[in-house]
């Protein structure tokens, strides 16, 4: 026999805290609701799954005509209590000696209901045929199941659920701008309920975006950080986030007890892995940053056979440990620092913390080495956008390599020098020379030819920076390294980076000289890198001594090498070279296309630092033109570019009357007013902008909006936005707007979901921050 409970048409619970945020996956639960019968929402504990299911539900509860019912399955362990607990969910009694299954698909067959499945990931296996069986027999029935892992069924619709809005700590945002990221909202919510008194200020938003930004945007451990103010400050609380396992331990009683504190949630999620899985989380946690698969399978394959670890990592994106992002043509994998944290620990208990610490340094070695060896190749674009993918692991490799013994600070001098040609390019100069720096200051087993190509490295970007006598410094160190001169190679460069010193110092006679010898020594060993970089180096040395047919004679040899084999970077100094050579042969339209196909090549490879010259010489030329608002923009521009690049860059005397030159006659031509202007113009465009404007292109690009405000509005929406934030209400900005108030609700609610927020307030912060901003 079957009994229905009389009257039950939901057992939703009552929310006793507000929803907050989630606007865009609100909007596309619903969609997805609509189009499938099982949607799963997936992400990793405490990301607010449950909370988003129960929301979702609410909103949708017209559409159920027989209503909606919860099973709560956390606490439900035994496959075969599964389907007791939907049947009693659904408000069935079974008392009859049939299958339950039989008992259940009868009841619900003709009904018009949502059940939701809530926590399934520990119950997958029973989960997915009982969903399919339910979904096949009961045609009215939709499901909307959480659970860290998809359940893989056959017209599942999967909708991950990503951590909360935090502010990019690239883009300080002022006060009035935080209430438009969630997670900012929610603490202070939260807070506020912890601590009556408690509002978001100028003095304590700092430590609030710090707490919002170390918990990964992760609603639970959020929450649990909040309710600690009631004993401590947001600044304490997030001093002691280093050890948030501890601190986050007490949340609220009637929540599940794996929700009542951060290390029991993320203890479910690893007890729900298999050993193998748990192994692969363990050992991936040794990565800084994201990382790629080729690195997971250099560092992390110990014991992992035939496509075991591949399987592993998709299994772990699966259950959610691991995030899965695509920037470019790369799959790129990453942990929030909570779950990262978490298998750091543990592979420190298992005693294997130090030895795969050193196999990911020494991965990172050779993804360095392999980058230097092949720079002047085809493949220079894509290692300089690998090896800019992998800052943070870089940096943290060179970190653990400096703080070794001095075995390991030999693979840090190697790392340090490897890396040069990539800071070079990317304009990264002070961070190169601090690193080499440190690298050159510690105790090392490394070789002198090592410890040589370091000290050229070191002394090469200080010559870039103008820094002549901190580069003739090194110059004295390589010369005593190597005082008896039974190593070629040392010697030439050393004598070399003297070259490139005595060049940013003026001296280019005796630049000329320096170079020319160690080139000798480069082309008779066959050092590729070498013997561009030194070309380069005699190619500009003689431009500036004023003798054009000769430079052009030196990078017609740079090009000779790096055109056929495409490499960018060096071919962009020769293309510069000479076009000023062309320039002072008196043919400016020849310079002129030589400068644009090198600004070209600056784009492809994304140097700024040259593209700052080539835009300058094209201000000149302008001027010249007495094109004298695009030369005061090209000049800006340029100004700009040497603003981003990571400390000063050279600057040759001899050029100095070209810029002073190039001022006076813009100034003669449309005024101080006029120049200023125009060349705050120039110093307003991006990287892409500058370089458009430059080549003439029509669309000129201009300075992207944060992601969060590249939102497609309507012009007539983003009235709407100044009306919002003006404090308007719906029924006076259609007033204000001859509309009627129906549409102008309708133009609010566009914007919230378009902006993905939940209110009027969020509106006005954003547009405040976006007005503070342009």
């Amino acid at each position: 026999m079957t009994l229905a409970v009389p009257g039950m048409v939901g057992n939703l619970p009552i929310a006793l805290t507000s929803f907050v945020g989630r606007r865009r996956e609100l909007t596309e639960a619903r969609r997805l609701l609509a189009t499938s019968r099982l949607v799963t929402l997936t992400g990793i504990g405490g990301v607010g799954k449950t909370r988003l299911a129960l929301k979702v539900a609410e909103d949708s509860r017209r559409g159920f005509g027989d209503g909606i019912r919860l099973v709560e399955l956390a606490e439900v362990h035994d496959p075969e209590s599964l389907k007791d607990a939907v049947a009693i969910a659904v408000g069935l009694r079974v008392r009859a000696a049939r299958p339950p299954l039989d008992m259940l698909v009868e009841y619900l067959a003709p009904l018009r209901l949502l059940l939701i499945m809530d926590n399934c990931e520990h119950l997958v296996e029973a989960v997915s045929p009982l969903c399919e069986v339910l979904l096949r027999r009961c045609p009215e029935v939709r499901i909307l199941a959480s659970s860290r892992e998809p359940l893989g069924i056959d017209g599942e619709a999967v909708l991950r659920v990503p951590p909360l809005s935090v502010p990019d700590p690239r883009h300080a945002p002022q006060l009035e701008g935080l209430p438009q990221y969630e997670a900012v909202t929610l603490f202070v919510e939260r807070a506020a309920a912890a601590v009556p008194e408690f509002r978001l200020t100028e003095e304590n938003q700092g430590a609030v975006v710090g707490i919002c930004r170390q918990l990964d945007g992760l609603p639970l451990p959020i929450e649990l950080a909040a309710a600690r103010l009631r004993a401590m400050s947001a600044e304490q609380i997030q001093e002691r986030l280093t050890d948030r396992y501890r601190l986050l331990n007490r949340g609220s009683r009637s929540a599940p007890t794996r929700q009542q504190s951060l290390r029991a949630c993320v203890d479910w999620s690893h007890d729900l892995c298999s050993e193998q899985e748990q192994k692969l989380w363990h050992r991936l946690a040794v990565f800084a940053g994201s990382f790629e698969l080729d690195a997971a399978e250099g560092v992390c394959s110990e014991g992992f056979v035939d496509g075991e670890l591949l399987d592993g990592v998709a299994s772990l994106i699966d259950k959610s440990i691991l995030i899965r992002e695509e920037p470019g043509r790369a799959v790129r994998y990453r942990m929030l620092e909570t779950i990262r944290d978490y298998g750091e620990e543990k592979l420190r208990e298992t005693g294997e913390h130090t030895a795969f610490l050193r196999r990911y340094r020494d991965w990172y070695e050779r993804l360095a080495l392999q980058a230097a060896d092949e720079w002047i190749s085809a493949h220079q674009g894509a290692w300089i956008a690998r090896l800019d993918r992998e800052q943070a692991n870089l940096r943290d490799a060179l970190t653990i390599s400096l703080t070794g013994d001095e075995e390991d600070a030999a693979v840090g001098l190697r790392m340090a020098t490897a890396l040069y040609p990539f800071w070079l390019s990317r304009g990264r100069l002070s961070e190169g020379r601090r690193w080499l720096e440190r690298a050159l200051a510690c105790p090392s087993a490394a070789t002198t030819a090592e410890r040589a190509e370091a000290l050229y490295a070191c002394s090469a970007l200080a010559s870039m920076q103008g820094d002549v006598r901190a580069g003739m410094a090194r110059v004295k160190e390589g010369r005593e390294l190597n005082r008896e001169g039974h190593d070629a190679v040392a010697d030439a460069l050393i004598t070399h980076v003297e070259g490139l010193l005595s060049v940013a110092a003026g001296d280019f006679g005796r630049g000329v000289e320096c170079l020319e010898a160690s080139l000798r020594v480069f082309r008779s060993k066959g050092m590729r890198l070498q013997i561009v970089e030194d070309l380069v180096g005699l190619g500009l040395a003689t431009v500036l001594l004023g003798d054009a047919e000769r430079a052009a004679a030196w990078h017609t040899q740079v090009l000779a090498i790096t055109e056929p084999c495409g490499e960018a970077v060096f071919r962009t100094y020769s293309l510069w070279a000479t076009g000023m050579a062309e320039l002072q042969r008196g043919d400016p339209a020849r310079a002129v296309s030589l400068f644009e196909e090198g600004l070209r090549l600056t784009r492809s490879v994304d140097d700024p630092l040259s593209a700052a010259w080539f835009l300058d010489v094209l201000a000149w030329i302008a001027a010249a033109a007495q094109e004298f608002g695009r030369a005061a923009t090209l000049r800006g521009s340029a100004m700009a570019m040497w603003q981003i690049v990571d400390g000063p860059t050279v600057r040759f005397p001899s050029l100095l009357v070209h810029r002073d030159e190039c001022r006076r006659q813009i100034v003669g031509g449309i005024g101080e007013r006029g120049y200023e202007a125009a060349l705050r113009r120039g110093r307003e465009l991006t990287f892409e902008g500058a370089v458009a404007f430059a080549l003439r292109e029509e669309d000129v690009a201009v300075e992207p909006e944060p992601a969060e405000v590249a939102t497609n509005l309507t012009r007539r929406e983003r009235q709407v936005v100044d009306l919002v934030a003006q404090g308007l209400t719906n029924k006076a900005i259609a007033e204000q707007l001859v509309i009627s108030p129906r549409t102008a609700q309708g133009h609010v609610e566009n914007v919230l979901t378009k902006l993905g927020f939940t209110s009027r307030t969020q509106i006005a912060a954003w547009s405040a921050e976006r007005t503070r901003d342009r």
